[in-house]
C-alpha cells in the first residue's frame, strides 16, 4: 500500500513539474520572410553570383537548294601526259546528303611517249587533241565537320562521294564514259563554296592499237555559288 502512494505521489510531482516548464519556455521567433527587394529581414543579403556570358554565333547557311560555279586543275590523260583543264559545274541538293550534279569541261592532250621518240608518227590530228567530257553524278555527302582557321574561326565541310556517267569527245570521237570520285566542300560564307575534287573518267579507246579500258584522273579546285 505504501509503494502504491508513493508511485501516485511522484507521478503527481512529475507532472506538475513538466507543466512548471512547459510554462517559462518561449515561443521561439518568427523566421523573417523576404520581402520585394530580395533581402530577408534582420539578414544578410543573398550573394548572387557574376558569371560571364559567352556570345556564341550560329552558322548564317542559306536554305537554298541550286548551286553553280566553275573549276580549274590538272587531268593525266592516259598516253597523252597531264594537262590543265577547267570547267563548269551546277547541282541540285535534293536532300541533306544528297545531290545531283552536271559538269562541262575542256583539255587538250599532249603527245604520247611514241610521237616522242618518233615525230613523224601521227596518233592523233591537232583537232583530235581537244578532250571534253560532259557529266551527270549523283553525290551523297558522307562525313560532314568543321575545318578550323586558328582558334576563333571555323568553316563547315562536307566529304561527299560521286558517281555518274556522260560523254567523253577525243581524237575525234564520242565515247561513252563513267566517272567517279571523292570531294570535299568547304563553306566560306554562307553563300560561298570551295570545292577540292579528284575524279577518274573512264572509257574505252583503241587509240594505242588494241582496244582497252582507259583511266583519266583528275585534280581540281573551284569555286560555286548558293541561289
Amino acid at each position: 500500500m505504501e509503494i502504491r502512494l508513493s508511485c501516485v505521489l511522484l507521478a503527481a510531482a512529475l507532472t506538475s513539474g513538466c507543466a512548471w516548464l512547459h510554462r517559462g519556455e518561449h515561443r521561439p521567433a518568427p523566421v523573417g520572410v523576404e520581402g520585394s527587394s530580395g533581402e530577408a529581414s534582420g539578414e544578410a543579403p543573398i550573394i548572387e553570383p557574376q558569371v560571364t556570358r559567352r556570345v556564341v554565333k550560329t552558322p548564317k547557311i542559306k536554305a537554298t537548294d541550286f548551286e553553280l560555279g566553275a573549276y580549274f586543275g590538272a587531268l593525266s590523260i592516259q598516253d597523252f601526259g597531264t594537262n590543265p583543264i577547267y570547267g563548269a559545274r551546277a547541282a541540285y541538293h535534293v536532300t541533306e546528303d544528297i545531290f545531283m550534279e552536271g559538269f562541262i569541261a575542256r583539255s587538250t592532250a599532249g603527245t604520247t611517249s611514241l610521237q616522242d621518240v618518233f615525230p613523224s608518227i601521227t596518233v592523233v590530228s591537232n583537232s583530235g587533241r581537244r578532250f571534253t567530257y560532259y557529266d551527270v553524278d549523283v553525290g551523297y555527302n558522307i562525313l560532314p565537320g568543321e575545318v578550323f582557321l586558328g582558334r576563333g574561326r571555323a568553316f563547315n565541310t562536307d566529304l561527299y562521294t560521286t558517281v555518274g556517267m556522260g560523254d567523253v569527245k577525243f581524237a575525234d570521237k564520242d565515247q561513252f564514259a563513267l566517272n567517279f570520285g571523292v570531294g570535299m566542300r568547304i563553306l566560306l560564307t554562307d553563300w560561298v563554296a570551295m570545292h577540292m575534287d579528284v575524279r577518274d573518267h573512264v572509257f574505252e579507246t583503241d587509240l594505242t592499237g588494241r582496244t582497252k579500258n582507259v583511266d583519266n584522273i583528275e585534280g581540281t579546285l573551284g569555286f560555286t555559288v548558293f541561289y
